[in-house]
């Protein structure tokens, strides 16, 4: 059974990262606990509110999305993919402390306490409240209403097979603010994009759960990794399609043009190229594939504000 670095680093997180070399030891133990060093997670929390924030700027006829709603989301983003990181420990500590990649967490190892932890995560969700906080009244409501998946996604992994599919809910959620934020309600484009990015979410999230497959089965927990098993290539290459083709259609009802569709297509070929690459056993090489997905989102974001540039100055010529 390993433990905790000497150092005290996670044994899964980026190796080298200024986290573990810039910043006093006494504050390493919280800004793992918001894995501040695994950025993947904030930026697959953050692609959902810029493709959706983009996707309104092209149904808006505006020539960029909003720049100002983009950093808010980046902050936000950062602030809650750390609260929410902080929030699944403090309910996984027990759990994480049977699994090998997991056991090396502050809370596990008792780097941190959970009362500590406790008041961490209050402080980082003060953070994401005083940004949502900065939208319209419609939006607000609506990025409330994000809490409640966010706050069951923990336990469904002891009850559901595929409890990917509440982290989708959850982790998806920024499909639908970038919308509400510039037109203060809901319509299909936002509501179709934010079903394709919870079929992304359970294909990528069952990638990102190879890894702990053999652990899983001793632990008792449940994941679509070990639910899909030898179907795996095939439930994510699934996903994965029915994930492109909702996008596909959240573009058709915003009025996206040819760019947008150019970058969904550079977003389908980066997906299936992933479903080729995956295999049941290669924990190293999933982490690889899943981390891949932050160039996937950015590639179905630039295509996005492309479109609405191009449309916005074809619109004034």
């Amino acid at each position: 059974m390993s433990g905790p670095a000497p150092d005290g680093r996670v044994s899964d997180a980026v190796a080298g990262h200024w986290a573990d070399r810039a910043t006093p030891r006494s504050l390493r133990p919280y800004l793992r606990l918001a894995r501040i060093e695994r950025p993947i997670g904030w930026w697959l929390l953050l692609l959902p509110c810029w493709w959706s924030a983009a996707l309104a700027a092209i149904a808006a006829g505006a020539p960029t999305p909003n720049l100002a709603h983009l950093a808010l989301f980046l902050v936000g983003a950062v602030a809650m993919r750390g609260a929410g990181s902080t929030y699944n420990d403090i309910a996984d500590r027990d759990l994480d402390a049977r699994v090998e990649r997991t056991r090396s967490r502050p809370l596990p190892s008792g780097q941190v306490g959970t009362r500590a932890a406790a008041v961490f995560l209050v402080l980082q969700a003060l953070v994401g409240l005083l940004v949502l906080l900065q939208f319209n009244g419609t939006a607000i409501l609506v990025g409330l209403g994000s809490l409640v998946p966010v706050a069951v996604y923990p336990f469904m992994k002891r009850v559901m097979p595929v409890p990917q599919l509440v982290l989708g809910l959850a982790f998806g959620w920024g499909a639908l603010m970038g919308w509400v934020a510039v037109f203060g309600r809901l319509d299909a484009a936002p509501i179709l994009l934010y079903a394709g990015t919870i079929a992304w979410i359970v294909g990528y999230d069952t990638i990102y759960a190879v890894q702990d497959i053999e652990d899983d089965e001793i632990a008792g927990i449940r994941s679509s990794a070990r639910f899909f098993g030898e179907r795996l290539r095939l439930a994510v290459g699934a996903c994965y399609g029915l994930c492109v083709a909702l996008v596909g259609l959240s573009i058709a009802a915003a009025g996206g043009g040819p760019a947008a569709y150019l970058g969904l297509a550079g977003f389908a070929a980066h997906l299936g190229r992933q479903v080729l690459r995956l295999r049941e056993r290669d924990g190293a090489g999933a982490l690889a594939l899943f981390r891949s997905n932050r160039g996937a989102g950015l590639i179905l974001f630039a295509g996005l504000v492309l479109d609405a540039a191009l449309r916005a100055w074809v619109g004034r010529a």
